[in-house]
């Protein structure tokens, strides 16, 4: 039976925990706070290249471009998102399980990936993926350079033909306690037509832009930087998204450890209570005995 001793360090073992989840709770959200304003304000600059684009496209009558040529889906890249540590409670798990959702949707087709973030790299490499490059340790502080080399990268690779199609993995921000599972298509370029909750016909879509250069020169410059855009703001969300989970998790831990102490606390006091009741019950069983 454990003695007063054995609960003593139990529970100072349990408020040190306590201590450490606490401080990591209070730093995952300062870290969210400034990924979520960043987040949030990639939103518009997204949403606002994707509307120049899908008016762009709309004016030329059979846009030609090689990130809008659409091929048999035989050749698959996916790029997924995740994160750098644990600690973070399911965040790594349930992205890793929508990317496998995905992938065994398409187990007939050719598979590659690129994983962002450690957590992904380590759990995509142990499953015997073909993983055509690697970044880690990018995800703690978002840098448009580093989404700029990957959508370099992507692009390359599709317009040599090297790849049919490009999906991208990552978790959404919602809210701190929430976050959606997101697979989209980057490459080719096509969904931008229907543009984000209105149709290329839309009235919204039509702005009467002036345009020095011909529209199909445009299309050189847009198609690339939208593909940037867009990995900026899924490594952006899923910064935010970590973040929040391991806000999230590392408050929950901390209460978890105040309710073992509390229950430490109470068991110890029940031993101590019938050790002193032991005692006194003795010293009075001799005190008769020797009257």
């Amino acid at each position: 039976m454990p003695t007063l001793l054995d609960f003593r360090r139990r529970i100072r073992s349990v408020k040190s925990t306590q201590q450490i989840t606490r401080a990591m709770k209070f730093v995952a959200a300062a870290r969210l706070r400034r990924a979520q304003e960043s987040a949030l304000a990639a939103r518009p600059y997204a949403r606002e290249l994707a509307r120049v684009l899908r008016s762009t496209m709309s004016r030329i009558v059979e846009p030609e471009h090689p990130l809008l040529a659409v091929r048999p889906e035989e050749r698959i890249l996916a790029i997924v998102l995740t994160g750098e540590r644990g600690l973070a409670g399911a965040f790594n798990t349930n992205i890793l399980r929508k990317a496998n959702e995905f992938f065994r949707a398409r187990k007939d087709k050719k598979l590659s990936v690129i994983p962002v973030g450690k957590k992904g790299r380590d759990s995509l490499k142990k499953a015997g993926f073909n993983i055509l490059a690697e970044y880690i340790n990018v995800l703690a502080r978002v840098e448009f350079a580093t989404a700029r080399d990957i959508a370099t990268l992507v692009t390359g690779l599709y317009a040599n033909e090297e790849i049919d199609s490009v999906y991208i993995a990552f978790s959404e921000f919602k809210t701190v306690m929430t976050a959606n599972l997101v697979v989209e298509k980057l490459l080719p370029v096509e969904a931008v037509r229907e543009g984000e909750g209105s149709a290329a016909g839309d009235s919204s879509s039509q702005v009467d832009y002036i345009y020095e250069q011909p529209e199909e020169q445009l299309l050189d410059k847009l198609l690339p930087r939208y593909i940037e855009t867009q990995i900026l703001r899924a490594m952006l969300e899923s910064s935010a998204a970590e973040h929040g989970a391991r806000m999230t998790a590392m408050e929950s831990a901390t209460k978890n450890a105040g309710d073992v102490i509390e229950a430490l606390t109470l068991h110890m006091n029940k031993v101590r209570q019938a050790a002193i009741t032991k005692e006194i019950i003795e010293i009075v069983s001799g005190a008769s005995s020797t009257a």
